[in-house]
C-alpha cells in the first residue's frame, strides 16, 4: 500500500472489454511529509478520487481484490481517499 496524490486522467477509448467504465487516474506518489517521492502509477478507482485528493493505493495481486476490480486486468487501485494521518506522533490534516 502506497500513498499518493491525484495529479491526472488517463482516457483510453480502446481497451479490454473488462475495463469499460472504469476511471483510470494518475498517481504520484508521495512521502509522508506529501513531498513527491518519484515515481508514477496508473490507478483504477474504486471510491471516486478527484483530482490533487490524497490516497492510498495498492498494486500487484492486491489491487485486483476490490469489487470494482475483481477479474480485471489491473494493475493498481486507488482504495482510500484520505482525511488525515498519523506518523511520528505528528497528526496530519487533509480535508
Amino acid at each position: 500500500m502506497r500513498m499518493g496524490k491525484v495529479i491526472g486522467t488517463v482516457v483510453a477509448t480502446r481497451k479490454d472489454p473488462s475495463l469499460e467504465g472504469v476511471k483510470l487516474l494518475v498517481v504520484e506518489n508521495l512521502s509522508l511529509d506529501q513531498k513527491p517521492e518519484g515515481g508514477y502509477v496508473v490507478a483504477v478507482d474504486a471510491v471516486g478520487a478527484g483530482s490533487k485528493e490524497v490516497v492510498l493505493y495498492a498494486s500487484g495481486s492486491s489491487a485486483r481484490q476490490t469489487a470494482v476490480t475483481k477479474d480485471r486486468p489491473v494493475d493498481a487501485v486507488i482504495m482510500a481517499i484520505l482525511d488525515s494521518y498519523e506518523a511520528h506522533g505528528k497528526t496530519v490534516r487533509l480535508a
